[in-house]
């Protein structure tokens, strides 16, 4: 049976064991010594948190905005008949350029055509009885009431001329515009109901670029901007634009307009539904204040934590355009201040800190690649 320790030896073990984990916990969580930060150093015997920070910069930058889109005919149309028919003529090759008002495709009109002609028949003789009557009127022979009768007669009858030439002519389908053809849908002698799809015809001389930007840029569009348009199927080639339009209605779920441009195409290098690049030129900024976009403390009012005389201070920023991970400061800020980029978490108003990283002193560079 073994022998139980006396209560003392065990006290005394467990004071040990508290003892020493006080000891390691104390080495832990001690402070880094404050050492000399922008400005002027933290006061003697004080404790600094290590920060990384970074010094505002005044630059110059092209003010562009870029998005992407997609390539449309600045007309299109996909060709449909309004009337059943069968197929009788084809009168275009696939991909043929056509102009405005060419007999692209026939349908076999034969019985249009001859109730045109019965109706210029009823025609002929509607317009012999009314002058008869109206001979007979002249010798009393005739009552008012019967040539008003003939007249309306004859009224009817030029309308239902109108009406079989223009169903005769529904029967033809003639290009609405100049443009190119596509591949058609379908062969002489098929029968085609009203609405079905025989072949398109795009507009490519000029193209229309549809895409979208951010609903913050809504002040800065107006109609005649200079765009630039470039494609990945064609890279190196640029190809200038103008803004044509902006949507009034913005996109409730992400927030964006939509925009459109016109740009050239009478080379045929580019085609409908490509994907495209789009840059929008606003002009150039010249010593814009830019720092990177980890600096700044989201919220309501945007914020930054800018060291001053070895102490973090908060100080509300307005912000404007970003750039590759960079951010402008429109307001708030001056160029030469250091602001922190890393470690804003931990930081409160006032605290004092000790810069590191690209905008640390000289003096401080040897401690951070130390650590």
């Amino acid at each position: 049976m073994k022998k139980k320790l006396p209560s003392t030896v065990v006290a005394l073990a467990l004071l040990g064991l508290v003892a020493v984990g006080y000891l390691a916990y104390s080495a832990n969580r001690a402070p880094v010594p404050a050492t000399a930060s922008p400005g002027s150093a933290p006061p003697a015997g004080g404790f600094a948190l290590a920060v990384e920070v970074a010094t505002i910069k005044a630059v110059d930058f092209a003010d562009d905005a870029l998005a992407v889109g997609s390539l449309k005919s600045a007309e299109s149309v996909v060709l449909r008949p309004e009337t059943a028919g069968r197929v009788a003529t084809i009168n275009f090759a696939d991909g043929a350029v056509v102009t405005k008002g060419t007999p692209l495709i026939s349908l076999d009109a034969s019985v249009q055509e001859a109730d045109l002609q019965q109706a210029k028949a009823n025609l002929a003789l509607a317009e012999s009885t009314h002058r008869r009557n109206l001979e007979l009127l002249e010798r009393k022979f005739l009552s008012q009431q019967a040539l008003e009768s003939s007249g309306a007669t004859l009224k009817v009858q030029e309308a239902a001329v109108s009406l079989a030439a223009a169903k005769l002519a529904k029967m033809r389908i003639r290009a609405p515009f100049s443009g190119v053809v596509g591949l058609r849908n379908v062969s002489v002698g098929d029968y085609v109901k009203e609405g079905a799809d025989l072949v398109n015809i795009e507009e490519i001389a000029t193209l229309r670029a549809d895409f979208k930007l951010p609903e913050s840029y809504i002040g800065r569009l107006s109609k005649g901007l200079v765009l630039e348009v470039t494609s990945d199927a064609l890279p190196g080639e640029r190809f200038p634009a103008v803004l044509e339009a902006v949507d009034p209605l913005i996109d409730q779920g992400g927030r964006s307009l939509s925009a459109r441009a016109r740009l050239n195409n009478r080379d045929g290098k580019l085609r409908p539904g490509m994907f495209v690049r789009v840059r929008l030129l606003f002009g150039e900024r010249q010593a814009a204040l830019m720092v990177p976009e980890q600096a700044i403390i989201p919220g309501a009012q945007p914020a930054v934590f800018k060291v001053v005389e070895g102490k973090a201070t908060r100080v509300p920023v307005r912000l404007g355009v970003r750039r590759t991970a960079q951010v402008e400061i429109v307001e708030g800020l001056v160029a030469g201040d250091v602001v922190v980029t890393a470690g804003q978490l931990k930081l409160r108003e006032g605290m004092a800190v000790r810069a590191v990283g690209e905008g640390a002193p000289a003096t401080s560079a040897p401690v951070a690649a130390g650590k």
